[in-house]
């Protein structure tokens, strides 16, 4: 039996290829995005004329309503799902000192970054609870590490910035209580760190953004979407090896 993947935030960069690899598996896998012409293009880009089971669906994880809508899709179609990649997430302040991010700046990121992951994972639980064997994978970011923003020597406390960086360590501590939360129904979270890859989310960004490839970004996620019944949960993994730990 094939996996039914959803992954959010899909239709460019490192979303767009988690779904590549994960339909190269043979999953089933939903392609989220906003912009329906967008999200099309994406589809048609990857889909390498019809082989792979590469679907859009329009998701803007802000909005409960299109959340729903997209998790009635996906149930009426699949009547399952097996992974869940929270995926989309937003930055607005980069190059900004600390002390200049304004309130505004953090609702905006938060809005995407904290509060839609859980309006997706709540609302696809219900799916994930009909898998034999189910997967949540949350992209972080090192920059999150609280362990590495306490060390002054490192440089993630000098490249930290306030809303990305307080937004992903929520975003990990909710993988934790997740992780616990869902213990009993076999669901299992895992947070990722894709290391420095150059995308439009980081453009904007004053420290070296890396040369990473969007492969390179995706390949422990797809690692942790495909883990088996047993697999690990409740871990913060990558970027360079599924079996790198990074410190909360």
């Amino acid at each position: 039996m094939n996996d039914v993947a959803l992954v959010t935030g899909a239709n460019k960069g490192i979303g767009k290829e988690i779904v590549h690899q994960l339909a190269l598996r043979g999953s089933t896998a939903y392609l989220g995005a906003r912009d329906p012409e967008r999200g099309r293009a994406a589809v048609e880009d990857l889909n390498d004329g019809g082989e792979l089971d590469i679907r859009y669906v329009q998701l803007d994880v802000t909005d409960p309503g299109s959340v729903e809508a997209a998790v009635r899709r996906i149930e009426a179609e699949t009547g399952r799902l097996d992974v869940l990649v929270n995926n989309a997430g937003v930055a607005a302040e980069w190059g900004v000192p600390t002390t200049d991010v304004t309130a505004a700046q953090l609702r905006e990121v938060y809005e995407v970054n904290v509060f839609g992951v859980v309006t997706v994972t709540s609302a696809c639980l219900p799916l994930l609870r009909r898998s034999p064997n189910p997967r949540i994978v949350n992209m972080s970011s090192g920059l999150a590490s609280v362990g590495l923003l306490s060390d002054p020597a490192s440089p993630v406390a000098a490249r930290g910035t306030l809303a990305y960086s307080t937004s992903k360590a929520a975003l990990n501590a909710m993988t934790l209580l997740y992780a616990e939360a869902l213990r009993a129904d076999g669901i299992k979270v895992n947070a990722t760190s894709p290391g420095l890859v150059p995308t439009d989310g980081n453009a904007g960004a004053a420290f070296p953004r890396g040369d990473r490839t969007t492969a390179d970004g995706a390949a422990v996620p797809v690692l942790l979407a495909t883990i088996p019944a047993d697999g690990p949960t409740g871990t913060f993994r990558g970027p360079d090896s599924f079996d790198e730990i990074i410190p909360w």
